[in-house]
């Protein structure tokens, strides 16, 4: 688990690297030798990957390879253009789990957990409150990219190739919506077409919901031995991540410079910042208008925020995050049946996130997208992003997938993985924090909350 006070150090070090690279550059410090600087600079890079060593950590190993690609890219930038083949092979990796994942998880958020027999009001309830939720998420995050441009003003260098950036075509209404409907899933799946993929699990999720039990049993436990299985192939994969990270933003220094990194750290601020609005202008204005005690909500989600936020993970801060619901007064069959489900369809903070990032990869490839075909990206997202999982880094699949579906070159998201892993620490916090608060909603909504127990919550009480 990385603590803040490792953060702060690593972004220390990216932040003296840069400026002692940038001070030499521009004021041409000729008294102090360049190999000096040089020496220097790698000594801070092998101060951090003793650090590494020493915490065994994935998360550490993730941040510092991003430092050390930095300070590769500028110092050999012929020869890390050879290394984007690492990055690549990663992404190409990574493609790989979209279907089964997409599948896996649809099917069982539906047939599992959406069974109105089961589940009565709150199956449509939570679903809408969701959906809700999460598209103003997504606005948020559009209006957020266009207001501070963080892709605009990346000036590629001369003989970069252009070719790679196609023109997006003009769809009739009736073309975008029959491309919505597969007419091969074996096709859709090996085109990449995500949507279509959607869809599909959607449909088959209602079926299997409406089958009879001997026969739904199976089809669950198959959909959810596969989402498990996809889950730990993304964990593997994820060893390669450091590596990846490294070739990445080693190859975007090298081929651009370190100015990238300034698009990079205010792509970052952008994030941050549209996540903190979605916070204080809806989830707060959420809670006062049900009259949630906001004092002991904050003490009550502040630990799963906290693992969340130093693990990248939502999963592992699931246990505590129904335990101190269900301290806080929602009783546990509504604990049991949203926050799961809500794990499916209501992360606000990657959702807002996904829209965010496909419209930095349009403004770094120079790509003008309309505000027609930003709400058409918008509305796709607010299907797509319900099949992301809870797992570290699992929304590079839709942003991988939903770039690939609106004919926008993927090199962009090499970028985007350079500084993904400080993205990722506080979007999954908002998402755990959302899905703390929609338990509440609903509870509230059943008229089954218990305000008494969150006006004497305490949360000692819950570690003993």
């Amino acid at each position: 688990m990385l603590k803040p006070k490792t953060i702060l150090w690593i972004l220390l070090a990216v932040i003296t690297l840069t400026a002692i690279t940038h001070a030499l550059k521009i004021y041409q410090l000729t008294d102090i030798p360049v190999t000096v600087n040089l020496i220097l600079r790698w000594l801070v890079v092998a101060t951090l990957i003793i650090h590494a060593i020493q915490k065994k950590n994935l998360t550490t190993w993730i941040l510092i390879s991003m430092v050390a690609g930095a300070e590769f890219g500028y110092d050999l930038p012929g020869f890390s253009l050879n290394l984007q083949l690492f990055s690549k092979i990663f992404l190409n990796l990574i493609k790989t789990i979209i279907a089964p994942l997409l599948f896996a998880t649809l099917v069982v958020g539906i047939a599992g957990h959406s069974n109105l027999k089961q589940v009565g009001r709150m199956g449509w309830k939570s679903i809408l409150y969701f959906e809700i939720v999460s598209t103003v998420a997504l606005f948020i995050g559009l209006a957020a990219i266009n207001l501070s441009g963080a892709g605009e003003g990346v000036i590629l260098p001369e003989g970069s190739d252009h070719s790679a950036i196609p023109e997006i075509k003009k769809q009739t209404t009736q073309e975008i919506i029959l491309h919505v409907f597969p007419e091969n899933i074996a096709k859709a799946v090996y085109e990449g077409q995500v949507l279509q993929i959607v869809i599909f699990s959607i449909i088959f999720g209602i079926a299997v919901a409406l089958l009879k039990e001997k026969h739904k049993s199976v089809m669950l436990r198959f959909s959810e031995s596969l989402a498990e299985t996809m889950f730990r192939f993304t964990n593997l994969i994820m060893y390669f991540a450091p590596l990846a990270v490294f070739a990445a933003i080693a190859y975007s220094v090298g081929h651009m410079g370190l100015d990238i990194l300034f698009n990079l750290f205010k792509l970052l601020i952008t994030l941050y910042v549209a996540l903190v609005c979605f916070l204080l202008l809806v989830l707060f204005p959420i809670a006062l208008t049900l009259k949630i005690p906001i004092k002991n909500f904050i003490r009550a989600v502040s630990e799963p925020a906290s693992i969340a936020f130093a693990t990248t993970s939502s999963e592992s801060a699931l246990p505590i995050a129904m335990e101190v619901m269900e301290k806080f007064g929602v009783p546990r069959k509504i604990v049991a049946f949203v926050m799961p489900t809500g794990y499916s369809f209501n992360l606000d903070g990657t959702t807002l996130y996904l829209s965010l990032a496909t419209i930095f990869i349009a403004q770094v490839t120079g790509i003008h997208l309309s505000f027609e075909k930003q709400l058409i990206i918008v509305f796709t997202l607010m299907l797509t992003s319900k099949g992301v999982a809870g797992v570290p880094r699992a929304s590079l699949v839709i942003l991988l997938a939903t770039a690939t579906n609106f004919g926008l070159p993927v090199w962009p998201i090499f970028i985007i993985l350079g500084i993904d892993e400080l993205m990722d620490m506080a979007r999954t916090s908002v998402n755990v924090i959302g899905n703390c608060l929609a338990t509440v909603v609903i509870a509230r909504w059943e008229n089954e909350f218990d305000r008494e127990a969150a006006l004497k919550f305490n949360p000692d009480a819950v570690a003993k």
